[in-house]
């Protein structure tokens, strides 16, 4: 039976989550953790689509891993078809921190290769995170697709989702390296190859790196 004191405790988490003050909302999802309640997830999950504080956001995420799967995860996945970049992101997100691999099928090609490059980045790294061994090697070739995409956050997030993706990774990124005809995806594969084999070197270098051996050539200019 729900009392008065946990119905108003209850309206007051839900009003918080609607507050203009990031401070209120971040304490209403704090709240919705701390003590779960299936009332909560709808707004939660609502609530991430439009959430524009980062750290709001990732306590929301929070709140709802602190639900149980059956009542998160559908709708959590119904977000990935949103029109919204930030809803799809966020969903994506918070899938990565629940982890349940059966979601795996949710990620597609068109999430791994969506036009906004925050949502591109989310699933690049939830995909490695829950990719079954046999998709390892099809997630690879997707992800090389994207080599030479977006700014420095971007290339920079790819890298490091090829690397951690492991041997699978290893063939298509040469491939790209050796005589992709785009110098940019040359130059970027590289650069991933060369964070893999030096994890401590920066991507800064890396490229660096990758741009002179694009000009010039493994072994620099004629003479050298």
């Amino acid at each position: 039976m729900t009392t008065p004191k946990a119905e108003t405790t209850t309206a007051r988490v839900l009003a918080g989550l609607r507050h203009d003050a990031p401070s209120v909302r971040l304490r209403a999802a704090l709240a919705a953790g701390a003590d779960p309640d299936p009332e909560f997830v709808e707004p939660l999950v609502e609530r991430c689509g439009v959430e524009p504080v980062f750290h709001v956001r990732d306590m929301l995420t929070w709140a709802l891993t602190r639900h149980p799967e059956a009542e998160t995860v559908p709708r959590v996945l119904a977000e990935l078809r949103s029109p919204h970049a930030r809803a799809r992101s966020q969903a994506l997100h918070t899938l990565s921190k629940i982890r349940d691999r059966g979601v795996w099928p949710a990620i597609t090609r068109s999430l791994l290769t969506d036009p906004d490059d925050e949502v591109a980045r989310t699933a690049w790294r939830t995909a490695v995170l829950l990719a079954p061994e046999a998709e390892a090697a099809e997630l690879a070739e997707v992800l090389v697709s994207q080599l030479g995409r977006g700014g420095r956050e971007t290339r920079l997030s790819l890298s490091r989702a090829l690397i951690e993706l492991g041997d699978p990774a290893v063939p298509p990124v040469r491939a790209a390296a050796a005589d992709h005809p785009d110098l940019r995806v040359r130059e970027h594969a590289l650069a991933t190859e060369r964070l893999r084999r030096d994890p401590e070197a920066g991507f800064a270098d890396a490229v660096e790196e990758a741009k002179r051996v694009v000009s010039l050539g493994p072994d620099g200019p004629p003479g050298e």
